[in-house]
């Protein structure tokens, strides 16, 4: 088994000064990791990495598309040799929340078959996706199957999932940047930062009211 590292805890008030001058820096109502937090985090972990793998046939594996800046800054950070592949599912759509069924719209190009997997993930909320992951990769014989994210919400878990490696630990905040998307924009964003309410409360209002129509009197969960 891998040491547990766990994650940097961040404040739910976070930091208000932005960075760059992009015009999608007047959608964040406040930045909550610094673009040099997670350089600097990404860089610890990828020595965590080094040392856990060292001598073994280390095979990282980016779930598409929130991980592709994560992955590309800890492949860099990691010293040793290992190969790349690359998985896209759904669990969301255009909604704000996730549905709990995860759809594999690309699988991997690879068997992993012997071989030391280590799951790359932007952010795990409710765990369905990773434990959905977990599950399919088991039964095809890896030598090892781990898990690291840029981000953790626990607040969110629904599913009990073993995370190995944690960049950070947020709270329950709608999250873009570094890759995190609403509506597959703000991936562009160097920092993780909190998306202006009024900005996602329209959608959120829309599926409230197409539950009702669909289940009159039904309590949202």
């Amino acid at each position: 088994m891998a040491e547990y590292v766990p994650g940097i805890v961040v404040a739910a008030e976070g930091k208000q000064t932005l960075c760059g001058s992009s015009p999608l820096n007047q959608d964040v109502d406040r930045v909550l990791i610094s673009a040099e937090a997670i350089q600097a985090r990404v860089r610890e972990l990828g020595r965590r990495v080094d040392e856990r793998y060292t001598g073994k046939d280390l095979l990282l594996i980016a779930v598409l598309k929130g991980s592709v800046l994560f992955l590309a800054d800890l492949m860099r950070a990691i010293s040793i040799p290992h190969e790349i592949d690359f998985l896209a599912t759904s669990s969301y759509g255009a909604s704000t929340e996730s549905t709990g069924v995860v759809r594999i719209l690309k699988d991997l190009n690879k068997s992993i078959e012997r071989r030391h997997v280590l799951l790359v993930e932007d952010i795990i909320d409710s765990g369905h996706t990773l434990a959905y992951l977990t599950q399919l990769f088991s039964v095809r014989n890896p030598a090892s199957l781990e898990i690291v994210t840029l981000l953790d919400k626990p607040a969110r878990r629904e599913v009990d999932i073993g995370i190995h490696w944690t960049g950070f630990s947020i709270p329950n905040e709608f999250v873009i940047g570094y890759g995190l998307d609403f509506n597959q924009k703000y991936r562009n964003l160097p920092y993780i930062g909190v998306l202006k309410p009024e900005l996602y409360q329209s959608l959120a209002d829309t599926e409230l009211s197409a539950s009702a129509t669909l289940a009159p009197g039904a309590g949202i969960i």
